[in-house]
């Protein structure tokens, strides 16, 4: 995930770094980061492998749609969500699923998983794909507190939109499975909780889907912090080296926090090594304290398989088989 930086810091941010970190200093301006989308992704792709797609399945007639909804205000503006759900009603609602975009924790948009959302809904799921602050904006833990707004939101919504609030999931790609897992394994951790919206609802959420991303920053897999040749994705987000700041890179690494009242969690991951570091020391742990977890893996497949056919619908398929195990147990 080392994208290359494009001079689009927030004025605060740009201070920030200016103050932790010299050589990050840029000139501000309001202008997004691009350098990572559905279709520069699928581009570079298909150099490799002519063949591959982009996943665009037909939009299911069983569901309903909301979007553009505000869900917090951070920095000053409206975050929003958008939100897929069954027409039917069922009793005791639906459980609910918090899809998290990838972009190297300053690119991309919810967009991304608005295709994985719909076939979730159709499937018996309320989906929800969230935007949240990034490195761009507010640097770390700015995400992560949004996130757990957004978590927040559902519950106090549930009943508008057919939730479980006893059966909320985090899924995430690639940066967004990195927030996908520390969102849930800071289940018990308070200090994320810091956003003064629905401050009366859990942030806790039941169950992990982690597509590709990180699971520990200070790891001998992880290519992350390697700020030789450019400067990497992550330490644009933290605002400092993790030579500087090792104390931040390994607090927001969800291995750090593995215990046993960690949620299920299922690992679906290409065949890029990098993506998953931490990953099979996480098993590990989870295996000691008995909780429930899968991995598969796709042999050749690119970082960025979940959007493009013909990964989507095992992707699809493995994630409902799992949180149906999951949740028929709750």
């Amino acid at each position: 995930m080392n994208y290359p930086f494009c001079i689009r810091c927030g004025w605060v941010l740009a201070l920030t770094f200016a103050s932790c970190y010299p050589g990050l200093a840029q000139t501000p301006t309001p202008a997004r980061d691009t350098s990572f989308t559905v279709y520069s992704a699928l581009a570079k792709a298909r150099k490799t492998d002519p063949s591959i797609t982009l996943a665009r399945p037909a939009v299911p007639t069983i569901i309903r749609s909301r979007m553009n909804v505000p869900y917090c205000t951070a920095s000053g503006r409206a975050l929003q969500l958008d939100v897929f759900y069954p027409k039917a009603r069922r009793q005791g609602g639906y459980p609910a699923v918090l899809l998290i975009h990838g972009g190297g924790w300053r690119s991309g948009d919810r967009s991304q998983h608005v295709p994985m959302a719909q076939q979730l809904a159709a499937r018996g799921f309320v989906a929800v794909t969230a935007e949240y602050r990034l490195s761009t904006e507010a640097p770390y833990p700015a995400a992560v507190q949004d996130l757990k707004a957004a978590v927040r939101w559902m519950r106090a919504n549930a009943r508008t939109y057919r939730i479980n609030p006893k059966q909320i999931a985090t899924w995430g790609f690639s940066a967004g499975g990195q927030l996908a897992a520390l969102v849930g394994t800071t289940n018990e951790e308070t200090r994320f909780d810091s956003l003064a919206c629905n401050i009366g609802y859990s942030s806790q959420v039941q169950a992990i889907v982690d597509v590709d991303g990180i699971l520990a920053f200070i790891h001998p897999e992880s290519g992350e912090g390697d700020d030789r040749k450019s400067t990497s994705a992550a330490t644009y987000w933290f605002g400092s080296p993790k030579t500087e700041r090792p104390d931040l890179w390994r607090q927001a690494s969800a291995l750090t926090y593995v215990g046993p009242h960690t949620p299920p969690t299922l690992f679906l991951n290409s065949s890029v090594d990098r993506m998953h570091a931490g990953r099979d020391d996480m098993m590990r742990q989870l295996s000691q304290f008995n909780i429930y977890h899968e991995v598969h893996t796709f042999p050749d497949a690119p970082h960025p398989f979940p959007l493009f056919n013909p990964w989507f619908s095992p992707t699809l398929d493995y994630t409902v088989a799992f949180l149906n195990k999951v949740f028929s147990r709750k």
